[in-house]
């Protein structure tokens, strides 16, 4: 290489957070064909082994912790010299009905889905403000558009990252950084086991930020303050693939990292990118009125029950 040759402008550099499986992983093998240097990351590096033998850089990364997030990051500037993307994918799915859901759970979901892509975010935007150029990518859900039932605490964890994601658009735009969110409907990744964990009472372990929902075990508390008001609830959870990732409609983890390496690439990328036909419609559900909303969830309980 020649002397004075900037390696991170020749090859970029990308963060991505929740690559055990699914999403991540798609996303960490998408970025190596593009000729991107990945930083692919996990909580269990034993879940990442593959990617490092494909071609990744590894790291050992839990979003929750912020001495975690600080090493990560400061070992990827000192090594390659800026972060040309981030991408924010480490999430799973806590569901049930809004009162039946600890308030200790409410918090664990935020923890992940919100206060981890926070901390991220604030650790690589001086280095992008410096280099006055970087991509971050944060992967919502239809569920960050539309709640439903049983899904409040999750939804309200996505509504809250496309909010901050608004606001952060507009904040960094004079530096040259683009703000994108990823918007999947359902993907067939183990994002509904984990979901079903949660219903069930076992950790998810923060891997898997995917569209749509999951199927809970309906047998035991699972966790969760049962308070026998929702047991139709829990049956519809369990019978149904309405809300899980092996519906109708449920895309390949594949597509959604494409989607994700575009946004990351693109010169003037959107705001919003919804991949698969259900996403494309599932979002347009919110400017419907909330009664007929309302009805139509009350037409798909009575139906399905």
């Amino acid at each position: 290489m020649p002397p004075g040759t900037d390696r991170r402008r020749v090859q970029k550099t990308v963060l991505i957070t929740g690559c055990s499986s699914g999403i991540g992983r798609a996303a960490a093998r998408a970025f190596l064909d593009e000729g991107w240097t990945v930083y692919a990351t996990a909580r269990n590096p034993a879940d990442i082994e593959t990617l490092g033998e494909a071609g990744c850089e590894l790291a050992t990364l839990d979003v929750t912790d912020q001495d975690d997030v600080d090493r990560v990051v400061d070992r990827i500037l000192d090594e390659e010299g800026a972060i040309d993307a981030l991408i924010n994918n480490a999430g799973y799915g806590q569901f049930g009905p809004v009162e039946d859901v600890p308030t200790a759970k409410v918090r664990e979901q935020f923890d992940v889905n919100v206060y981890g892509p926070h901390r991220l975010i604030k650790a690589v935007l001086p280095g992008m403000r410096r280099e006055r150029d970087g991509t971050i990518v944060n992967v919502s859900s239809v569920a960050g558009r539309v709640s439903f039932p049983g899904g409040g605490v999750y939804s309200g964890s996505k509504f809250a990252v496309e909010a901050m994601s608004d606001a952060l658009r507009n904040e960094v735009a004079e530096y040259g950084i683009d703000v994108v969110v990823v918007e999947p409907g359902p993907v067939r990744t183990n994002f509904s086991k984990r979901a079903e964990r949660e219903a069930g009472g076992d950790d998810a372990d923060g891997e898997a930020a995917d569209g749509g929902g999951g199927e809970g075990d309906g047998t035991d508390d699972g966790g969760l303050d049962r308070s026998g008001a929702y047991e139709e609830f829990y049956e519809l959870f369990e019978d149904t693939q309405l809300i899980g990732g092996d519906g109708p409609g449920a895309i390949e983890p594949e597509v959604v990292a494409d989607a994700i390496v575009n946004a990351a690439s693109a010169t003037q990328p959107p705001a919003r990118v919804q991949p698969g036909a259900v996403a494309r419609i599932g979002v347009l559900a919110r400017f419907l009125p909330d009664a007929i909303l309302d009805r139509g969830y009350e037409f798909v309980r009575k139906y399905t029950s």
